[in-house]
């Protein structure tokens, strides 16, 4: 492929770096692709582990000396924190990837992750060393959340800004793909763990998980070091002109000149985490409330995880062709329609209920909208500050959505006795996230160095 001559339409990433397509043979791409994903796993395989063991095992490890009811509330107030944290995250490390480097930033948020999760792996508990158990476990929380608040930006970034313009949906997808996958590991450890240690499960079994977590960590940061840096940071890294954009924070930038595709991008990235939100965490603490097998319930979760990554992919080819929009829509629709009878299948006390609306909302729902998500707010924001826009939208969602979702759910029971009112909250922020992906530019066309304009919203011409 030829690039046209240098014009004034034209960015000065393209001029310069070319077409990422160019830039990289087949292995190369094969490598950045691999490192986004196993990466994304790893990272995802710490957080979500520590999902899992908030729904059942931390409110009777650190909050033993509360009422059950209390005691689940005060774990899930763990788990959101390390959601809070996570904007934060998105922030500090979406900075440092616009300014100095995305690859370097992945590294970093690694090693942090890495030593958080074993950290929790060796706290001793409430009875050991008294109020202390539940301050440090909270510390430790956020320090998990501001590693994955960097995590999800960089590890998209540098698979869409390396891959050809017809497959940047699918390419972006390796990084979406490890929440769940990183899920799967982290629930098939879990079970297998409990199945081995039986009642010790609670005493010691459960730090397993977590101090396996050095080892897959090690693994990672071999991979990550390898690959090449984004041919679109090193564009913009060269460029004199640019100098004077490069000195401003890229987080006043995005609230200044693009707080329309950050507010939109958050919106519609709500849908998504709260299907995760409800039915990962509350969905699990409500079945294992109903009487479902603690076993029972980390295998379907298992089961659902491979769903949701089967259909990341095969959503992320669609949108390449359809758009990143229309497969949003599909989504979210296909969401708003299961609300209701994923609702009734999770109080119905089996593990078969509970199966089918996990199965069917966090493998099926979630993996429509998770596929064309990572494009879809990345191509809303210019390369100089993609990685703070990126960043700060979906890891904002991921605190509202996922987050406080559990909580919202626990509260909204206790007020109404039911779970109607559940039902309805989850049903409108669906509603909210397709109206925001109708109010968003579609980028599947643009190349993945086009800014759109922040004054017009109008794209850049971009290379084909």
């Amino acid at each position: 492929m030829t690039l046209p001559p240098e014009g004034p339409h034209m960015t000065h990433a393209t001029t310069r770096a070319g077409n990422p397509s160019d830039s990289l043979n087949t292995k190369d791409l094969r490598r950045i692709l691999a490192s986004s994903a196993i990466g994304s796993i790893i990272e995802y395989y710490d957080f979500i582990l520590y999902a899992t063991a908030a729904s059942l095992i931390f409110d009777k490890v650190f909050f033993s000396n509360l009422p059950p009811g209390v005691a689940l509330f005060a774990s899930f107030g763990t788990l959101a924190v390390g959601y809070i944290a996570r904007p934060l995250g998105g922030v500090v490390f979406g900075h440092f990837g616009d300014r100095v480097s995305r690859k370097r930033m992945l590294v970093v948020s690694m090693l942090l992750m890495g030593v958080a999760t074993v950290a929790i792996g060796l706290l001793p508990t409430q009875s050991q060393i008294g109020l202390a158990a539940p301050i440090l476990l909270v510390i430790l929380r956020v320090v998990q959340g501001i590693s994955v608040g960097g995590e999800w930006g960089g590890a998209t970034l540098m698979a869409l800004e390396h891959a050809p313009e017809s497959k940047r949906g699918f390419a972006a997808a390796f990084a979406n793909a490890g929440g769940p996958a990183g899920g799967l590991v982290a629930t098939f450890v879990v079970s297998g763990v409990s199945a081995l240690t039986g009642p010790a499960f609670l005493d010691w079994g459960w730090r397993i998980p977590f101090l396996l977590s050095a080892v897959l960590i090690l693994i990672g940061l071999l991979i990550r070091l390898k690959v090449a840096e984004s041919p679109v940071f090193q564009a913009l890294d060269s460029e004199a002109a640019d100098s004077r954009k490069r000195k401003s924070f890229p987080v006043v930038v995005v609230f200044r000149r693009h707080w329309r595709p950050l507010v939109l991008t958050l919106v519609a990235s709500l849908g998504f985490y709260t299907m995760q939100g409800f039915l990962t965490s509350w969905g699990v603490s409500v079945a294992n409330a109903e009487g479902v097998s603690r076993e029972g319930i980390l295998n379907v979760k298992g089961i659902a995880a491979v769903v949701t990554i089967i259909g990341c992919f095969a959503a992320a080819r669609a949108s390449d062709r359809l758009g990143r929009r229309a497969v949003l829509a599909a989504g979210g629709v296909l969401g708003i329609l299961w609300v209701y009878p994923a609702l009734v299948l999770l109080h119905n006390g089996t593990l078969w209920g509970f199966s089918v609306a996990v199965i069917v909302g966090n493998g099926l729902v979630q993996g429509l909208l998770a596929g064309p998500i990572g494009a879809y707010i990345s191509e809303q924001f210019p390369p100089e500050v993609r990685y703070t826009g990126s960043s700060l939208s979906y890891q904002a969602a991921s605190t509202l959505g996922a987050g406080l979702t559990p909580m919202l759910a626990t509260l909204l029971v206790m007020v109404d006795g039911s779970f109607a009112l559940v039902g309805v909250a989850w049903a409108l922020i669906l509603v909210a996230g397709l109206v925001a992906v109708f109010f968003s530019r579609e980028g599947a066309r643009l190349g993945a160095d086009a800014a759109p304009r922040a004054e017009t919203g109008k794209p850049r011409a971009a290379v084909r």
